[in-house]
């Protein structure tokens, strides 16, 4: 009997037979890889963003139709699987945008997603690469497609996912000196959406515990005479840096108030903090650090490719921004005064460094780092109503304290 070993015939079929199982496993690992990981929906009050996660870039095309209104979204080389199954779960009869959504296998590649819409929208697709612990992600944001010029505000997040605010604008307005004129305070509650910020070991996340300070602040501040506060974000979303910049400009913000519960791999640290822009760079490689971190919010909140950052830049052109950094190391030492008695400070003087949100060019702007959530202690103390009213009180007082000096009257003039 010949040695099977070498017969031809035996050795083509087993090669056949092996290159199949390699081309099935290749097939199953390029399967694995395209797979939807996650889908997330953020609605709010502004727009509804809706975010997938994939192991590779996801391929998609998008298209809407009429009676009844429906946003499609193709998504390509992908197979239907529990995540997108179970998209309808994930729609609240709060969102402005989404009235009901279902997915199915529409070909054999191609995974269909439909939202039946209670309005009709302008929506806005782009991808993200990889970045901290997200894959390749799908973006798709739904705008009002009426209303946006009632709404400067949200214009301005409109265009700024479009690029358009790459101009810089030609001359800086002063703010006119108007005694009837309410002192206006725009408040950042940092990160939101896709962003959750600092994550503190029982899972409570920095967007969460800012939002709450931020919303007992609006309403201290509002409850003066001659005060109005603003807020970048009053829910749960995504702000682009630059758009938190533009609002506080748009509407002639005499403050820029950033809120933030700050993070450290050493979770023995803590205590309340101050920051203000440095044109110079940093007081601190730790002050270096935290602005790196803030600044990498919109990697990971999400912003369209090609406009981040370019409003900012031109606005550091401004010859008014050394004097507006002293306004706001002013502002932040008041402030800095009045967490010391409510906390533990993590430095005792107001410290810098090229946060991308305080790049207000007319604007004092400081970023209150309330605790360190990292720290267990302090993480417990956050979360806490009681701590969230003596924080916001705190920062209160030291905005009053601001205006209460003949150099926050100049700044306004």
């Amino acid at each position: 009997m010949p040695d099977s070993t070498f017969d031809p015939n035996r050795r083509a079929l087993l090669g056949a037979a092996a290159a199949t199982f390699l081309l099935a496993v290749s097939r199953t690992g390029l399967a694995a890889d395209n797979q939807i990981v996650a889908l997330r929906i953020w609605p709010s009050s502004t727009y509804t963003r809706i975010t997938l996660e994939s192991g590779s870039a996801i391929q998609y095309k998008q298209f809407t139709l009429a009676n009844p209104s429906r946003l499609v979204i193709d998504l390509q080389g992908v197979q239907l699987n529990g995540v997108l199954k179970d998209i309808s779960g994930q729609i609240t009869k709060a969102d402005p945008f989404i009235a009901n959504a279902r997915a199915g296998q529409f070909a054999p590649d191609t995974v269909r997603l439909v939202l039946e819409l209670k309005t009709d929208v302008k929506p806005q697709a782009f991808t993200l690469a990889p970045v901290a612990e997200y894959k390749h992600r799908l973006v798709v944001d739904l705008y009002p497609a009426s209303g946006v010029q009632d709404d400067p505000l949200l214009a301005l997040l409109q265009d700024y996912n479009k690029g358009k605010l790459e101009q810089p604008p030609t001359q800086i307005k002063p703010k006119s000196k108007n005694s009837d004129r309410p002192i206006v305070v725009m408040l950042d509650p940092g990160h939101g959406g896709e962003d959750p910020g600092a994550i503190g070991l029982q899972g409570n996340r920095e967007k969460d515990v800012v939002l709450k300070i931020g919303h007992q602040l609006k309403q201290l501040i509002d409850a003066e005479p001659n005060m109005k506060a603003y807020m970048t974000r009053s829910d749960d979303v995504f702000i682009p840096l630059g758009v938190r910049v533009a609002k506080a400009r748009k509407l002639n913000a005499d403050l820029f108030v950033s809120i933030h519960a700050d993070a450290a791999p050493n979770r023995a640290a803590r205590g309340s903090s101050v920051f203000a822009l440095s044109e110079k760079g940093a007081t601190s490689a730790f002050a270096k650090a935290l602005a790196q971190t803030q600044n990498d919010s919109d990697l990971i909140g999400g912003v369209k490719i090609g406009s981040k950052d370019k409003y900012l830049a031109h606005t550091l052109l401004d010859l008014t921004q050394t004097a507006t950094i002293n306004d706001s190391l002013k502002l932040g030492k008041t402030v800095l005064g009045q967490l010391g008695g409510l906390n533990k400070l993590h430095k005792n003087a107001v410290e810098q460094a090229g946060f991308a949100v305080l790049k207000a060019p007319d604007i004092p702007s400081i970023l209150v780092e309330t605790a360190f959530i990292s720290n267990p202690e302090e993480e417990q103390r956050l979360i806490t109503a009681e701590f969230q009213q003596q924080m916001a009180n705190a920062i209160f007082s030291g905005v009053k304290n601001y205006f209460a000096s003949g150099a926050a009257l100049a700044a306004r003039a």
